[in-house]
């Protein structure tokens, strides 16, 4: 059994620091210290419950969700992938862009997962939709990028350098393989749905946010 953990892009330098996505990602700790010190009635209040999303309650959950993790090692993984691609995109974009991309990357998301399992009570939560969302603009944006990664199989831990397509596209197979796991599991897992649904919108329109594109356009 083995795991990539990216690190990040060794192939360029960000112009500015990744205001946004540090800011991002403290959002998520905060929120997660709430999780942790108020419980499930925190996470019941503040998830996405599919069922009441497809009735027409709670909407503002859509973004409330994408902050919420379901523990450690959910927060945790989920940080360090935005970490790793989310400054190359937040510097294409512009701050301000960047951060609607990502925040409408997330609730389109969460909507995916929502269709696919609109009957469901059990709460959907976590950051992995809107970062799928920033993994689908790099793969556009920057495919030859070479991402510092560690690999970890069993006990054999090495630093290497993986082609941006390669590991983002090997991700989002595994996605696709598994999509159809939460639609049919009543007892929760993986939001795969989610993954599939944010990784389009981001490869789909991020030309569209480029920050070059946008003032051209405005001119």
């Amino acid at each position: 059994m083995g795991t990539v953990i990216p690190l990040g892009d060794v192939s360029r330098r960000t112009r500015k620091f990744a205001l946004v996505t540090l800011l991002i990602i403290l959002a998520n700790a905060y929120v997660f210290l709430r999780e942790l010190l108020e419980g499930d009635a925190f996470v019941a209040r503040w998830a996405v419950i599919p069922a009441d999303i497809l009735h027409g309650h709670h909407w503002i959950t859509l973004i409330t969700a994408m902050f919420m993790h379901a523990g450690w090692l959910h927060i945790i993984g989920n940080m360090v992938f935005l970490w790793a691609f989310g400054p190359e995109i937040e510097d294409a974009m512009g701050r301000w862009h960047y951060l609607a991309f990502y925040l409408l990357g997330g609730i389109v998301a969460m909507l995916a997962q929502v269709v696919g399992s609109g009957d469901s009570t059990i709460p959907c939560l976590g950051a992995s939709g809107a970062i799928a969302a920033v993994m689908g603009a790099f793969i556009v944006m920057y495919p030859r990028d070479r991402i510092r990664s560690i690999l970890w199989i069993v006990i054999f831990v090495q630093v290497t350098y993986i082609p941006a397509v390669l590991l983002i596209g090997f991700w989002f197979l595994i996605q696709l393989l598994n999509v159809g796991l939460v639609a049919n599991v009543k007892t929760g897992g993986v939001a795969y749905l989610a993954h599939v649904g944010g990784f389009l919108f981001g490869a789909i329109t991020a030309r569209l946010w480029r920050k070059d594109l946008l003032t051209n356009s405005a001119r």
